[in-house]
């Protein structure tokens, strides 16, 4: 008898932990994936998390490609994603819903000896192709006019990313044909841009400004796109000088397309967990009061109800 009692006190114990792990698997909500949207994305579960605190995140960057290879194998639920995506992904069965709009720009450190006259001149589409793509300008004073040796060190992402694949796509190719020494992440870029003289780059906005004072952060620069290749950034190509002035030039399209693109969250079909349901619908609703002082672009309202109606 007592045996039995102890068998039948064991199944309850069990089946209490089983109820109890799958509640929090339930409501857990993982997520990786690309560095552009990752400070947003924190935001966003802080302040969920305030009025659901039940729901756990896990969290991790790595990429816009380890997001959507994550989501792809089912192993998060959502990845975060800063590229177009392609009919392959497509043909995959990815789901998605854009989340923000954010822009890559082209870095230099603030210690260049031609900062200057890069400053005033910019760099058109076609002499970043020369820099980034063909290698044809391999030396700052074939810009600026000098006659003294000055060698461009060129950077790039090691890891498989959103920001690669814009910027590329922007100078007419894909992040595998971009010049230059890999090295991974978004922060680890505008680190190495930023402390080498010689160097150049290309960041997500959230990694070359600080989002509380709105300045750029030590050691950054950014070359203006001479948008219309005219040889001088004239006053309209004027506005990297704050986080602020490049998030309204982005918004109101002032700002090239790409390298300025949506970011998305993705995943394997549409989600079949209510609590990844209910945090999309929150994100695309009320999550919105978050994205500008996070230092993002809301999307417009027609595609957000277009978003919410691929919930339903």
């Amino acid at each position: 008898m007592k045996n039995r009692i102890y068998a039948i006190a064991l199944i309850v114990v069990l089946s209490i932990g089983a109820c109890t792990s799958s509640a929090r698997k339930e409501n857990t909500i993982n997520i990786s994936g690309a560095f552009a949207l990752y400070p947003l994305v924190v935001t966003w579960a802080e302040q969920y998390k305030i009025e659901h605190p039940e729901v756990r995140f896990n969290i991790s960057a790595g990429g816009a490609g380890k997001g959507m290879a994550d989501a792809l194998s089912g192993t998060v639920d959502l990845g975060m994603f800063s590229r177009a995506i392609s009919p392959e992904e497509i043909s995959k069965g990815v789901w998605w819903v854009g989340l923000s709009i954010d822009a890559v720009l082209p870095t230099i450190s603030a210690k260049n000896p031609y900062l200057e006259v890069l400053q005033k001149r910019g760099l058109s589409r076609d002499e970043f192709r020369k820099i980034f793509i063909t290698g044809e300008i391999v030396a700052w004073n074939e810009i600026a006019g000098s006659d003294k040796d000055s060698k461009i060190n060129v950077y790039t992402r090691s890891d498989a990313c959103g920001a690669a694949g814009t910027w590329a796509a922007y100078i007419d190719g894909t992040q595998e044909a971009l010049k230059g020494i890999g090295i991974y992440g978004d922060p680890g870029l505008a680190e190495a841009v930023a402390i080498d003289p010689q160097g150049i780059g290309y960041n997500n906005t959230i990694f070359i400004y600080d989002i509380n004072t709105g300045v750029k952060n030590t050691g950054m620069e950014v070359i203006p796109i001479d948008i219309n290749a005219n040889g001088i950034i004239d006053e309209e190509e004027m506005f990297y000088e704050t986080f602020e002035s490049i998030l309204d030039a982005i918004a109101a399209g002032d700002y090239p397309s790409p390298p300025a693109r949506e970011l998305y969250f993705v995943a394997k079909g549409k989600p079949e967990k209510k609590t990844t349901l209910d945090f999309i619908r929150w994100v695309l609703t009320d999550g919105r009061q978050y994205v500008t002082n996070a230092g993002y672009v809301p999307i417009e309202q027609s595609k957000v109800d277009a978003y919410l109606e691929k919930l339903n």
